[in-house]
């Protein structure tokens, strides 16, 4: 007989719509939530095998002082030259999949989230989840969050939603949405409902 799993949900959403928010209260409710972009970011460490890649493929000016990657360089120029954009993914990429798919099959608890925002970009990699959930807003609310976020003119975030999977693409994949162009009492809502009916589903595995 085969050791019992956690029921593993996608969580993902366009860039600015609210991931993090939704993330936290599910963790909150005492859900392991295991993160992409933290993944991104470990997979790059000094020493490891996918900062010497990137290194190799964009020599040592994409390096800040300390030797890490320099990310506002780095997003700067993806953005601007797809060619390098691919080049940078398909360093990333497939690290931030096998650190993901560790986590979530050494996870204990009923069921463990997994945000990952370029999901839909990247869906052919992650036919093992169980179910995605998707944090979604008009590409308009997008738009404006990410220039209040990240302090950075609108043509420039307009090139970044471009170059990321369409709202209906996202829309298309999603088992669960979670609309969050409302309330955040709408949005606690949401989520321990959601929370009930993932419990409920891991109970079944």
């Amino acid at each position: 007989m085969s050791a019992r799993r956690a029921y593993v949900v996608g969580l993902t959403g366009g860039i600015a719509a609210g991931k993090t928010a939704v993330a936290r209260r599910f963790e909150a409710l005492g859900v392991p939530v295991h993160d992409a972009d933290v993944a991104a970011r470990v997979v790059v460490e000094p020493g490891s095998e996918g900062l010497a890649a990137i290194v190799e493929t964009f020599g040592t000016g994409v390096l800040d002082d300390r030797g890490r990657v320099d990310r506002a360089a780095m997003r700067r120029r993806v953005f601007a030259d797809a060619t390098a954009k691919r080049q940078l993914e398909n360093i990333i990429h497939p690290r931030v999949r096998t650190w993901l798919r560790d986590r979530a099959l050494a996870e204990t608890a009923p069921y463990c989230l997994l945000a990952i925002p370029l999901l839909a970009e990247n869906i052919a990699h992650y036919c093992w989840l169980d179910r995605i959930l998707l944090v979604d807003v008009p590409e308009s609310v997008q738009l404006e969050r990410l220039i209040s976020r990240d302090g950075i003119d609108r043509a420039l975030a307009e090139r970044m939603l471009a170059q990321q999977a369409s709202r209906a693409e996202r829309l298309a994949l999603a088992d669960d949405i979670i609309d969050n162009s409302s309330s955040e009492a709408a949005l606690d809502a949401h989520v321990e409902a959601l929370h009930r009916r993932y419990l409920a589903l891991a109970s079944t595995l």
